[in-house]
């Protein structure tokens, strides 16, 4: 076998790790699929280069972080609506909206992460994925590899293309831009464990029939929800019951299909009626957060490419069993 064949074999390997890897980098499963498969090019044109077995995956992860700071060099924060604006005031239809590039969007709790690692589920929850998106690429990179992957600071180092001083002083100043950030690791995020099936039963059962007062029931008081690519977001009661009249028409007869995103948390995809052939089609995915029993945020992710990247039906017949 040749170097070539070696060093894609030994990508493979990795493959499913580098995606968790650029994901984080990233805050998109679009763009982390796509520097995946950058990487993959990049690692086949180089594979001549490939070294010995002790650093091989160093000099994999040093192509990913390259693709990835090459990206990243003109791309603008990515973040969640609730880091852009308050709350509406005003609650009406959404219909300002950014571009795919302006968001943090979902990953599928399937991503891998490194071998003999066990990563905190908080490191690819949404919430964390908005603060990694503080920090400039570089500091970005560090964080991910020695705080989450755990690596020393010589496999950082090499990965980085950096000395390990270089390396230590970039996670320093990352952790210093966190802790002075106006993002709250923990505003957003969902409660360790299992969600209470009996609640999740709930919300489809309340969202299904198009039940506001029921819907109502599972969230906290100050409950909120968010829609991207849409910038409004909405919280308060009062204001989700406004909201969810408001949008009746777009999500009467919405089927909802139980799935898992970003670390395991509860998740649904969401497909709405096709005229009137008895086919349901892609609208959304519902990412719920959850704590001490009731919802405390729920993102609506509104791109139907999503449905692919979590590899969802792009159609179903209604009385599909699937639901």
């Amino acid at each position: 076998m040749n170097q070539k064949q070696e060093a894609v074999e030994m990508f493979e390997e990795l493959r499913a790790e580098l995606i968790g890897y650029c994901y984080r980098m990233m805050g998109s499963i679009f763009e982390a699929e796509d520097a995946v498969q950058d990487t993959m090019i990049r690692v086949w044109q180089n594979g001549e280069q490939i070294r010995q077995d002790s650093s091989r995956r160093a000099w994999i992860y040093r192509i990913a972080t390259n693709v990835c700071l090459d990206r990243l060099r003109s791309a603008k924060r990515r973040a969640l609506p609730m880091n852009l604006s308050e709350p509406a005031a005003t609650i009406t239809e959404p219909r300002d909206h950014l571009s795919r590039t302006s968001w943090i969007w979902p990953a599928p709790a399937a991503m891998g992460d490194p071998v003999n690692t066990v990563l905190s589920r908080e490191t690819i929850q949404l919430s964390f994925i908005a603060i990694l998106q503080l920090l400039p690429p570089r500091q970005r990179a560090a964080l991910v590899l020695l705080d989450v992957f755990r690596w020393s600071a010589r496999e950082a180092a090499n990965a980085m293309g950096m000395t390990e001083a270089a390396a230590n002083s970039a996670l320093q100043r990352a952790r210093a831009t966190i802790a002075q950030s106006n993002l709250r690791s923990d505003e957003w995020q969902g409660e360790d464990g299992e969600a209470d099936p009996q609640l999740l039963a709930r919300y489809v059962e309340a969202f299904e029939q198009y039940d506001i007062d029921a819907l109502l029931a599972l969230f906290h008081e100050n409950g909120s929800l968010s829609m991207p690519p849409f910038t409004m977001w909405v919280r308060g009661n009062s204001n989700l019951s406004l909201f969810y009249d408001k949008t009746r028409s777009h999500c009467l007869g919405s089927r909802l299909l139980p799935i898992r995103a970003n670390g395991n948390v509860p998740a649904f995809a969401q497909y709405v009626p096709f005229e009137h052939n008895g086919e349901m089609v892609p609208w959304s995915i519902h990412v719920l957060e959850i704590k001490q029993g009731k919802i405390a945020h729920i993102h609506h992710f509104i791109d139907t490419d999503l449905f692919v990247r979590f590899g969802l039906h792009t159609k179903l017949d209604a009385d599909s069993n699937l639901f």
